[in-house]
């Protein structure tokens, strides 16, 4: 299963429901990274050295990091949605799909 690191705009009902299907998502909160106003770049490299994917909302910059920085753990940008079961049910689908 996936190993995520949760930027922290990230809805915790998702995680959870990563979690419920067997993912290991660690959440910036349970880093210790959470309202400590990261910039993005420290937030991926901190997800790569621990060998985790970054789970964000945050599609502008992450895709610009991924085109700057191509070698990391990877980057699953997402879009709000209030389904958040859901949400977790179709993002575990593709990553395992």
């Amino acid at each position: 299963m996936a190993r995520l690191y949760v930027d922290e705009n990230f809805p915790f009902a998702v995680v959870k429901g990563w979690r419920e299907r067997g993912h290991d998502a660690l959440t910036a909160a349970e880093a210790g990274n959470a309202n400590r106003a990261l910039p993005d770049e420290e937030v991926l490299a901190f997800a790569a050295r621990e060998g985790r994917a970054v789970l964000t909302l945050n599609r502008r910059d992450f895709v610009r990091l991924h085109r700057e920085r191509p070698l990391h753990g990877g980057i699953i940008v997402c879009t709000q949605d209030e389904d958040a079961p859901g949400q977790a049910e179709r993002i575990h689908g593709t990553i395992t799909g």
